[in-house]
């Protein structure tokens, strides 16, 4: 794992992780509106990157991020840090938001470097060869 960025997982990887430490916390990272009404991984906790309305990078992301870990990222010397698995919709803004956590000090830092749609096809559609959904993980729409 590199100190400046997380590592890349695939979808099904992070899932993997997740069901074998049940500390893994899967944050997805998109905009309320892509979270709500696009659908999200079952069992991910929102904390938005950027959103509506200003769209700036939210101030607040790395507290929030402690918050969930109970004010700081669990470390103990045997088990290691609890990892922290980032998701947005195609892989690029959850790997700009882990590079800033572990800037911040966490140390195990995941992203998923597919995304919850995936990649753009041909015709400029998502979910159509890669991504959270189109592997047919968990996931949920409200």
């Amino acid at each position: 794992m590199s100190d400046h960025e997380p590592t890349g997982l695939t979808p099904q990887k992070a899932l993997k992780l997740m069901e074998e430490d049940p500390r893994a916390i899967l944050v997805d990272i998109r905009s309320s509106m892509e979270f709500l009404f696009v659908g999200h991984p079952k069992g991910a906790v929102h904390v938005p990157w950027i959103d509506e309305p200003d769209w700036t990078v939210n101030p607040d992301f790395v507290t929030d991020i402690r918050k969930l870990l109970l004010g700081g990222a669990i470390c103990t010397i045997d088990d290691g840090c609890a990892p922290v698995i980032l998701i947005c919709r195609s892989g690029k803004r959850s790997l700009d938001a882990g590079k800033l956590l572990l800037k911040s000090g966490f140390r195990r830092v995941f992203h998923v470097d597919e995304g919850f749609e995936g990649d753009l096809d041909e015709k400029h559609h998502r979910s159509s060869f890669n991504g959270w959904r189109y592997h047919g993980l968990p996931w949920e729409q409200c």
